[in-house]
C-alpha cells in the first residue's frame, strides 16, 4: 500500500529565514543559515575547554551531545564522562546518569527530552534558539487536529517534535528503532497515523508494508540530497560504499549500500569490507566517523549541482548554534534552562517510555509482542 500524505502544507522559509536573519555565515542553498557562533582561536579553545572542565564538576553536570555538533563538544563530552551518541542513546544517557545537570548540546526537542525523562534534573542548552525543521513544521494545533480525524490509527511520532507533540501521540520513535516498532505494530493489525517526516514515514512503510497516514515534513539537511549528483559521485568513486540517512529523499534511499540512523551507519563502516563511504547525512557525522576509522575515506554526499556555490551544504544550521562560549556561558550562569510543563511531561513520558521499554527488550532479545497493545488515537 502506497504511504497517504496529508494535504497539510507548511512554509519552512518563514521560521528558517526569520532564525536565520542575523547569519554570521551563508551556505549557498534555498535555505537560509540561523547565526552560527565565531569560531575561537586556539588559545580560546583551550582556554574555553579547560573553563568548562571546571564548570562540569563545579555544577555536577555532564555533556550529553549529538554527533551532529561541533566536533569541540563531541570531544569534550567524551573528554568529561558525557556522551556523544545519536537521539535515542542521548535520552537513555541523560536519564540513566547520576548528574544533576545535564547540558544538551544539540537541538531543543532533545533538551526537552532529557527533562521530561528527568524532570528532577536541571537541562541547559547553549542555546534555545537551536530547533529543528520538523519540529517547526508540525505545530501541535495542526497536529491535533491531523489526529483527531483518524481516531482509529495509532500515532506514532518521530523525536524529532515538540513535547506537546509527544503528549499527543502513542508511540515515540527514534530512526534506529523505528522500523522494529512500526512492523511490531502492523503485525498486531494497527494502522498507524505518522509525523512528521515523510521520507522517513515512507522508508518505514516500504520497510513494513504497515498500513501509515503520513503528516507532509521533512528535515531541511537531508531533503537536499540529490540522487542525480550522486550517482555522478558513485561513478567517480568506484569501490566507494554508499551511507544513507532514511530521512533522505527515497530515491536518495533507493541508491545506498546501507540504510540507517546515526548509530547504524556508524555500525555500517565498521562492518563493511570499504576503502571509501559516500554518506548521506548532516556533516557533522564526518568527525566521528573519521576519528573511529582514521584509514577509510569519508565523502559528503552532494546536495546541489555543479552550477552551485557548495556542492554540499549538508549541515543543519541550528546545529551550529552549539559552541564552546554558549555552553561555557550557560554552565556559568544557569542560564537556557530547558522547561517542560509538568503536566505536559508526563504525558509526553508515556510514549517515550514504551520506546524505551520495546528497544531494551529487542536488545536483549525478549519477545515485544505483548509491548505493543492497540491505544487507538492518543
Amino acid at each position: 500500500m502506497s504511504p497517504v500524505i496529508s494535504r497539510i502544507q507548511v512554509d519552512y522559509e518563514q521560521p528558517l529565514n526569520a532564525v536565520g536573519a542575523k547569519a554570521g555565515k551563508a551556505c549557498a542553498t534555498r535555505h537560509a543559515w540561523a547565526r552560527v557562533p565565531v569560531e575561537p582561536t586556539q588559545t580560546e579553545r583551550a582556554a574555553l575547554k579547560e573553563r568548562i572542565r571546571g564548570l562540569l564538576k563545579a555544577r555536577n553536570a555532564v555533556m550529553v551531545s549529538h554527533y551532529y555538533v561541533h566536533p569541540d563538544l563531541q570531544d569534550l563530552a567524551e573528554e568529561t564522562g558525557g556522551i556523544v551518541s545519536d537521539s535515542l542513546e542521548m535520552a537513555r544517557f541523560g536519564r540513566d546518569h547520576a548528574a544533576q545537570t545535564l547540558v544538551v548540546s544539540g537541538v531543543r526537542f532533545m533538551g526537552e527530552t532529557a527533562k521530561i525523562l528527568s524532570p528532577e534534573k536541571r537541562v541547559l542548552m547553549p542555546d534555545l534558539d537551536a530547533t529543528c525543521s520538523l519540529d517547526l513544521g508540525c505545530p501541535i494545533d495542526e497536529f491535533s487536529a491531523f489526529c483527531d480525524a483518524h481516531p482509529d490509527r495509532t500515532v506514532v511520532v518521530y523525536a524529532n517534535t515538540s513535547a506537546a507533540v509527544k503528549a499527543r501521540s502513542d508511540w515515540l520513535v527514534t530512526s534506529s528503532c523505528a522500523v522494529d516498532i512500526v512492523r511490531a505494530l502492523k503485525d498486531q493489525g494497527q494502522k498507524i497515523l505518522w509525523a512528521p517526516d515523510r521520507h522517513l514515514g515512507g522508508y518505514i512503510q516500504r520497510e513494513t508494508g504497515a498500513d501509515m497516514l503520513m503528516w507532509n515534513g521533512a528535515c531541511i539537511v537531508h531533503d537536499e540530497f540529490k540522487a542525480f549528483e550522486l550517482q555522478a559521485l558513485m561513478k567517480e568513486h568506484p569501490q566507494a560504499k554508499v551511507l544513507v540517512h532514511p530521512e533522505s529523499p527515497p530515491d536518495v534511499v533507493a541508491l545506498a549500500d546501507a540504510v540507517g540512523s546515526t548509530s547504524a551507519i556508524l555500525r555500517a563502516v565498521r562492518e563493511m569490507d570499504a576503502p571509501e563511504f559516500i554518506v548521506a547525512t548532516d556533516s557533522g557525522m564526518m568527525h566521528k566517523l573519521s576519528t573511529l576509522n582514521p584509514g577509510k575515506i569519508f565523502i559528503e554526499a552532494p546536495t546541489a549541482g555543479n552550477s552551485a556555490t557548495c556542492k554540499s551544504c549538508a549541515h543543519c544550521p541550528w546545529m551550529a548554534l552549539n559552541g564552546l562560549a554558549g555552553l561555557a556561558q550557560v554552565l556559568e550562569t544557569g542560564a537556557n534552562e530547558v522547561q517542560v510543563d509538568p503536566v505536559l511531561g508526563l504525558r509526553a513520558r508515556l510514549p517515550i517510555d514504551r520506546m524505551l521499554v520495546f528497544t531494551a527488550a529487542l536488545s536483549k532479545g525478549q519477545p515485544t509482542a505483548g509491548l505493543v497493545p492497540h491505544f487507538g488515537a492518543a
